[in-house]
């Protein structure tokens, strides 16, 4: 009974979601949940994918780089959890059944900071890399990517900032992440990578 009711209730908060916000973005998909409270900024830059979930506290912001055009596309079926903020100046693309934790923060972007004499919060925010977060990996909790991609079926741990790119069917962790296990097609089977670890003294 009590699983019936939860989905009933969620059937009705995506309803509302599509009468009351969908029409913010450039497209929005069918059963498309956003958790109150959240913040959207360039919503008609924004794709979402059918079936996806984001809860509480998620901001979404693309906003394009002058001159340029810009998108933020969500995938079908993923859920993101509680404080996910994902900025686009240019290209960032999430695809099918991404799952991440709290607090991720995903950009193409960061702030310019080569000018000593200017405050940093006064300086252009500029595009690094395009980002792709490949179909149907998991992103652990307060991880950061940062102008880089992410392939299919990959498992990024927390706490993890992701500065280059990451291959299909990894696992990375890491300030900066590098990979640590990776599956080998030939073989069939997960393998380990050996990490260089510095010594001691």
């Amino acid at each position: 009974m009590i699983g019936l009711v939860q989905r009933i209730l969620a059937k009705l908060r995506s309803l509302w979601f599509a009468c009351v916000h969908a029409p913010r973005f450039g497209r929005c998909g069918r059963n498309v949940l956003l958790y109150a409270p959240f913040r959207v900024d360039g919503g008609e830059h924004i794709g979402l994918g059918d079936r996806t979930v984001m809860q509480r506290g998620a901001w979404l912001y693309c906003e394009p780089s002058e001159g340029q055009s810009g998108r933020l596309h969500v995938g079908s079926g993923c859920v993101f959890g509680y404080n996910n903020h994902i900025t686009a100046v240019r290209d960032v693309v999430i695809e099918d059944h991404v799952l991440t934790a709290n607090n991720v923060y995903i950009s193409d972007n960061l702030h310019s900071y080569e000018d000593v004499g200017v405050p940093i919060m006064h300086q252009p925010v500029r595009f690094k890399n395009a980002v792709v977060i490949g179909e149907g990996s998991w992103i652990g909790e307060n991880v950061c990517i940062i102008g880089a991609s992410v392939g299919k079926n990959c498992v990024v741990g927390a706490n993890s900032v992701v500065t280059h790119d990451i291959p299909d069917f990894s696992v990375a962790v890491g300030s900066p992440a590098v990979v640590i296990r990776y599956y080998d097609r030939s073989a069939g089977r997960w393998e380990s990578k050996g990490v260089l670890r510095q010594g001691k003294g």
